[in-house]
């Protein structure tokens, strides 16, 4: 998609600040943020589109800022601050923010993210009501795997479809360097528990952390391709709690390409990519390897912002039309103000309405955001 500019946009206010307890204030800005939205020709039905018009059909839910694990590109070893437990959406808030988005905005796929999505007991029970959605949306989940092995049963039963699955090396020693906890055995089962309740594709999403070497990925790729897995390996992107990404820390995408490529055999993916964040390989098949998929997400080198089809809400209720955004919409103040489904349906358009052009992360003046990669949902 060839980004489409109406002409000069000026950004709605965002619908209410984070955390924001006067409800009067959060009100009179969302009634601000409608306004201005409408005015600039945003329209108030049909698709969830910007002003470049790019259409957002894939909805992001973090479930929870929590993980289990302590990755050294998301999270610090110790000393993260929860978000109250007051201020996180409850099951029916959520089931009915994700009713509007299916029969209102147009959402066709809903993606449960973390923290980590597992450690979150009402999961089964929040994907059954996004499975009762008409129409149906596709439904995934991206996870550590711990705990997966017990649960991968119950999940395809409530109604999900997909799983993508977080796992960077498959050297026992090295994971547990990179997770701070060694846990590797028990996300080896996750995967294997997937495959055998019927999940499909299963996806391994690898991120280039400073620590991973080419010998990590080759290895991981074999692995993932003996078990008929997609490894898909995602450049390291400034959203680590710590604030120490630095572009020229680690492996390069083309480093990277070059290392895979003198391993196996490669060969362009011919399908249309569309909005899929991967750049994928076909890879034919090898004296230890089958055939299979290999690709890469270069979110900062080769950034496809211009094919973006994703809103995102976080766990206490915050719309962020970009990863990267350094502000948020609260969709939670209007919940819990007695707003009806015309009010919260405005205010969210209105946020995606005043989405970027880009992320700007190869700005000069780009400022990381606040919030880490696991208070924002992947």
């Amino acid at each position: 998609m060839t980004l489409r500019q109406r002409g000069p946009q000026t950004p709605p206010p965002q619908v209410g600040a984070v955390g924001a307890e006067d409800k009067k204030a959060a009100r009179q800005a969302f009634h601000d943020a409608v306004e201005r939205a409408i005015a600039e020709q945003m329209p108030t039905s049909g698709p969830l589109v910007d002003t470049f018009g790019r259409v957002h059909t894939d909805l992001r839910i973090s479930l929870t800022d929590r993980c289990n694990l302590r990755c050294t590109y998301c999270m610090p070893a110790e000393g993260l601050d929860w978000i109250p437990s007051q201020h996180l959406l409850q099951d029916d808030e959520l089931i009915r923010l994700m009713r509007i988005g299916v029969t209102r905005l147009g959402i066709t796929d809903i993606r449960f993210t973390g923290g980590e999505p597992l450690l979150a007991r009402h999961l089964e029970g929040v994907v059954a009501a996004a499975a009762g959605l008409q129409p149906r949306p596709e439904i995934a989940l991206t996870t550590n795997g711990l705990g997966l092995a017990r649960r991968a049963g119950a999940l395809v039963a409530a109604g999900l479809d997909r799983i993508n699955v977080s796992l960077d090396t498959v050297d026992r020693a090295h994971f547990a360097e990179i997770t701070r906890r060694d846990r590797l055995p028990d996300v080896l089962d996750g995967l294997e528990a997937a495959a055998q309740a019927g999940m499909a594709p299963i996806k391994v999403n690898a991120v280039l952390d400073p620590k991973i070497t080419g010998e990590d990925i080759v290895n991981l790729l074999r692995f993932c391709l003996q078990h008929g897995y997609q490894l898909r390996v995602i450049e390291m992107m400034p959203l680590d709690a710590d604030h120490n990404w630095s572009r020229d820390a680690g492996l390069g995408v083309e480093q990277l390409l070059e290392l895979v490529q003198a391993q196996f055999t490669l060969r362009p993916d011919p399908k249309p990519r569309g909005s899929a964040p991967a750049e994928v390989w076909l890879v034919d098949e090898g004296p230890d390897n089958p055939a299979g998929t290999f690709g890469i997400i270069a979110s900062v080198s080769r950034p496809f912002c211009g094919d973006c089809d994703r809103t995102r809400l976080t766990a206490d209720g915050q719309i962020r039309n970009c990863l990267f955004a350094a502000e948020e919409s609260d969709l939670r103040a209007l919940l819990r103000d007695g707003s009806d489904d015309d009010a919260i349906e405005q205010a969210w358009r209105a946020a995606m309405w005043s989405k970027k052009a880009g992320h700007g992360i190869n700005d000069p003046d780009f400022i990381q955001p606040d919030r880490p990669m696991s208070a924002i949902g992947g």
